[in-house]
């Protein structure tokens, strides 16, 4: 068999490569910014990123503050980050939220709502968004959009709605996939199990006690660590990973077996 060996074939990200990373402020998004900006020369597009994150990366990290409410505001993150860093490469969506925090038999319709636009809407027209610049570009792209474990077993009585959204990004990655495949823009995700990350202290309400016991559940005995995470986005950015697309890789510790 012949040895390929394509441009790019390495454990890093491509030098110069443009990522821009939504809900780079969470615990998950400064372990992969500070990954991404010590083990390459690319430039990050950090959206809810510090000026800190951007002086420590001496000018590397373009921090991005606008909210979204809206597809143009999704849209205008995309194109503001790549007016300032000359084109995008490529998109690591992990922004993502819980609005209630009881019941999903006592939600309100509100939240719900509130919900789906964040999980589901959000990331797509920031896929959209990129994907139409990718293909405007002619070099490839990568995206990496992020799932949950629950959503395979129907989440649970608080994370329902969250959950649905996710199992809806997982179709979004296969057709995304199909449709980038020809531009050689390459889509996956990462379905993550329990992670040691703010996520849960903020949207869950949930004590050091509560994730502890939940971490009790996993068969490895621990929470996954941001930086985990963070490495395989990073693999799944690099040209290693440039025979897959249209795949979720579970990142879980071994839960639900």
């Amino acid at each position: 068999m012949d040895d390929f060996s394509p441009p790019g074939w390495s454990p890093r990200v491509e030098p110069g490569m443009r990522i821009l990373v939504t809900g780079a402020s969470g615990g998950l998004g400064s372990a992969l910014v500070e990954m991404l900006v010590g083990g390459s020369d690319c430039v990050i597009g950090a959206h809810g990123a510090s000026k800190d994150a951007e002086a420590a990366a001496e000018g590397r990290v373009i921090p991005l503050r606008r909210s979204f409410e809206s597809e143009a505001d999704c849209i205008a993150v995309v194109d503001q980050f790549a007016g300032k860093a000359g084109g995008i490469d490529a998109l690591v969506v992990l922004s993502g939220a819980i609005h209630f925090s009881g019941h999903w038999l006592d939600m309100p319709g509100g939240d719900w709502e509130r919900d789906m636009a964040v999980n589901l809407n959000h990331p797509f027209y920031l896929a959209r968004a990129a994907m139409k610049r990718m293909k405007a570009q002619g070099t490839g792209g990568r995206m990496v959009l992020t799932g949950t474990e629950s959503a395979l077993h129907g989440g649970s009585a608080q994370s329902f709605p969250y959950a649905i959204a996710k199992r809806g990004t997982e179709c979004m990655v296969q057709g995304l996939a199909r449709e980038g495949a020809a531009d050689g823009i390459l889509v996956n995700g990462v379905r993550l199990g329990c992670i040691a990350s703010v996520f849960h202290h903020r949207w869950h309400s949930k004590t050091g006690a509560d994730l502890a016991r939940r971490a009790d559940l996993v068969p490895l005995k621990r929470a996954g660590a941001p930086a985990e995470a963070a490495a395989l986005i990073t693999y799944l950015l690099s040209g290693w990973a440039g025979f897959i697309t249209g795949q979720m890789i579970p990142l879980t510790g071994g839960d639900w077996l």
